[in-house]
């Protein structure tokens, strides 16, 4: 199976659509969790709010994203941007940084059901770390989740990416190494 990459456009809309579902790829996210505004509600915000944020973020390029294909068919998403975009990061004690305001993010995959374990999360991260990079990004973090004991991640928890994936990337270990979600940092070329 062959995965190609693709930075997510408006015209690419009803793709993100048809590859989240109805039910908004995690229980009505999104892709907004990490979003979120001080002050919001969780449960005020996903679902509908979240849909109609996403489709106009893209289309006025707020939110960048890459979309994984097999064929002609969307099988994965990532997101990825500059840190104070997603403003949930920051009030998340323990993924603080003292440079965030020079970071890029790479803080949500998702990946249809039938197309987990294929290399499709690998894919997007190339390509969202490529895509940063020629945005002129110079340092990129992704907060993956911690190793479970058995070595297998429960899907509904590894939808920040998996240790093994960011540092078959390069990444390295960054902060917050006990915690559930950890940061992972890649510095690019000339940082």
């Amino acid at each position: 199976m062959e995965i190609r990459t693709r930075d997510v456009t408006a015209a690419l809309w009803p793709d993100v659509e048809s590859l989240f579902g109805a039910r908004g790829a995690c229980g009505g996210c999104w892709c907004w969790y990490w979003r979120l505004a001080k002050g919001e509600s969780w449960d005020a915000v996903k679902g509908e709010p979240a849909r109609r944020r996403l489709r106009r973020g893209i289309a006025n390029g707020a939110v960048m994203g890459v979309l994984a294909y097999a064929d002609a068919e969307p099988v994965g998403w990532c997101t990825y941007g500059p840190r104070p975009s997603f403003a949930r990061l920051d009030r998340a004690p323990s993924l603080r940084c003292p440079d965030a305001d020079a970071v890029w993010s790479v803080p949500c995959f998702f990946v249809r059901r039938d197309h987990r374990g294929r290399g499709v999360a690998t894919a997007l991260l190339a390509a969202a770390v490529a895509a940063i990079r020629a945005r002129g990004g110079r340092i990129v973090e992704g907060y993956p989740v911690k190793p479970a004991r058995t070595g297998r991640h429960a899907d509904a928890f590894a939808w920040t990416g998996t240790r093994a994936q960011f540092e078959r990337a390069g990444f390295v270990l960054a902060g917050n190494p006990d915690g559930g979600k950890q940061r992972y940092r890649l510095r690019l070329a000339g940082e």
